[in-house]
C-alpha cells in the first residue's frame, strides 16, 4: 500500500510540474528531447521569440530540468536527465487516453477550495 506523501513533498512535486505547465516551457522541453540545441536552434524549431526562450531556459535551468554547456561562442542546452524525456513521452501516452476529458475540463486554472 502506497502512503500519501507529506504536504511538503506534495508541494515540491506540484512545483516540479509547474515547469511543465507553461506552454512555452513545454514546447522548449519537447524541442530538447532528441538533441541539445542553442537558443537560435530552439527559436527555429519552436517559432518562439529569442527573449521568451532565453527567459524560459533560465527558469528551466534554475529548476534543474535542463543543463547547458559552452562550446566556443555558443551555449548548448539539453535535458538534465533522460527521465524528463520519458515523462514527456508518458504524458503523450496518457493524454491519448484522457484527451477528451482534459479538453473539456473547465476546472483547470480555477482555484478549488478544499
Amino acid at each position: 500500500m502506497r502512503m500519501v506523501a507529506s504536504s511538503e513533498a506534495m508541494e515540491l512535486k506540484a512545483k516540479l510540474f509547474q515547469g511543465f505547465a507553461d506552454q512555452s516551457r513545454l514546447t522548449i522541453l519537447e524541442s530538447l528531447v532528441d538533441q541539445e540545441r542553442t537558443v537560435g536552434d530552439v527559436v527555429r524549431v519552436t517559432g518562439l521569440t529569442q527573449s521568451n526562450i532565453s527567459n524560459h531556459l533560465s527558469c528551466l535551468r534554475e529548476c534543474g530540468l535542463v543543463t547547458r554547456r559552452r562550446q566556443g561562442r555558443h551555449m548548448y542546452y539539453r535535458l538534465s536527465d533522460p527521465r524528463v524525456a520519458l515523462l514527456l513521452v508518458q504524458a503523450d501516452e496518457l493524454l491519448a487516453e484522457v484527451a477528451k476529458g482534459v479538453y473539456e475540463c473547465t476546472r483547470y486554472g480555477a482555484t478549488i477550495e478544499g
